[in-house]
């Protein structure tokens, strides 16, 4: 068996490793539910990807990841917040990661939505205008490259808009120019405190009535939403309250199981950060909700809550650390390095329990090289034994 020392808050003590991991992708992709796994992007370790420099991305690296996720029979959603967007991921890399990202899966039979907001704008107040206009820019983007749309939040009109009235009037002229149907993305203050009182009031209750009215209005358009507010309750509130044939797609990584297993009333699909971490185990779980094998499903799904949990702990927007590290440390890229420097954003012992979850998940297919690369991590930190 293998084995490592990892520090803890309490010093630190020797783990053993569990057997490898069986990643057999199930045969085919799940029937039940629609899921997208929200991928992140692999830098290039020889890029200059600190802070403020724009990105320098190991594409083969990227895109392989994408590969893995759909060998498990599950969607990609690209150019996400999970990829750094607004934390490092610039738009012209932003731009090149959907082109890519979209013909590489017509060229692997997979589905691909991506994100499309206004990052390319400056920080600060815009004119509803050129909000309008920027989202419009980067929809070109996702429809010239035949991608799936998901309309982002946009940190501009959250410090542009004096209430309800200017988030509608934005939206509208985006989803009126949309060729297809979109996916809604309503992104919580715990994943970016600059959207706070997105919808035009802090107030959930009122917050919510004014993206329904938006959904209802449109609801032609809309395959569904998005909702990464961390709050189980409320989603399954606003879920029953979604016109018919518009989709929850829960992007709430604390209560995912519960809200992706629904109950008599329905259920929510999923649009998830940690699925891209745990994408073999949910491939799995996934499988076995098709199947009404309601144990196997909670069983397997059981131990990643608390992993999940840990890396989407506050402060929340650093958990793209955790994913990099997941595929790092699972051997599916080949170093620990971010965008924008983002691998300092957690610390060694964040790190180690990671570590640890990630094993008690069954997430390491190759113990030996996943102690390999911990250990070499320890070692950078003074921190070996």
């Amino acid at each position: 068996m293998t084995a490592l020392w990892l520090p803890d808050e309490n010093g630190g003590s020797v783990h053993t490793l569990g057997a490898p991991a069986d990643w057999t992708p199930p045969p085919s992709p799940p029937k039940s539910r629609v899921v997208y796994a929200a991928a992140h992007v692999v830098a290039d370790p020889l890029g200059d990807n600190t802070p403020g420099a724009p990105a320098v991305v190991d594409w083969d690296t990227t895109l392989d990841f994408r590969r893995h996720l759909w060998r498990q029979g599950l969607g990609v959603a690209d150019a996400m917040d999970t990829a750094q967007r607004g934390m490092g991921l610039d738009w012209a890399a932003t731009a090149e990661l959907i082109r890519r990202s979209a013909a590489e899966a017509r060229a692997c039979g997979g589905t691909v939505a991506v994100g499309v907001g206004t990052d390319h704008l400056p920080s600060g107040p815009q004119s509803l205008d050129r909000i309008a206009e920027a989202y419009l820019e980067q929809l070109a983007v996702a429809e010239d490259a035949g991608a799936g749309v998901i309309l982002m939040a946009s940190r501009a009109l959250a410090a542009t808009a004096q209430g309800a009235d200017d988030y509608l009037d934005v939206y509208r002229r985006v989803i009126g120019q949309c060729g297809g149907k979109v996916i809604l993305h309503w992104l919580g203050e715990a994943f970016d405190p600059a959207l706070r009182g997105y919808w035009g009031s802090t107030d959930i209750g009122a917050a919510t009535a004014t993206f329904l009215d938006l959904i209802k209005e449109n609801s032609g358009r809309v395959d569904g939403v998005k909702v990464s507010l961390l709050d189980a309750g409320h989603e399954i509130a606003l879920r029953r309250s979604l016109p018919e044939g518009v989709r929850l797609y829960t992007g709430d990584d604390f209560n995912y199981p519960e809200l992706i297993r629904g109950d008599e009333l329905g259920h929510s699909d999923a649009l998830l950060g940690i699925f891209a971490g745990i994408a073999p185990v949910a491939a799995r779980a996934l499988q076995a909700l098709d199947q009404g094998d309601l144990s196997r499903y909670d069983a397997l799904l059981a131990p990643t809550v608390p992993l999940s949990r840990h890396v989407f702990a506050a402060p929340t927007p650093y958990y793209k650390t955790g994913i990099a590290f997941l595929a790092w440390i699972a051997g599916l890229q080949p170093a620990f390095v971010m965008v924008g420097g983002l691998q300092s954003g957690r610390s060694i012992l964040h790190l180690a329990r990671t570590f640890r979850l990630a094993d008690s998940a069954g997430l390491l297919p190759d113990p030996d090289l996943a102690a390999t690369r911990m250990r070499s991590l320890l070692e950078t930190a003074g921190l070996a034994r």
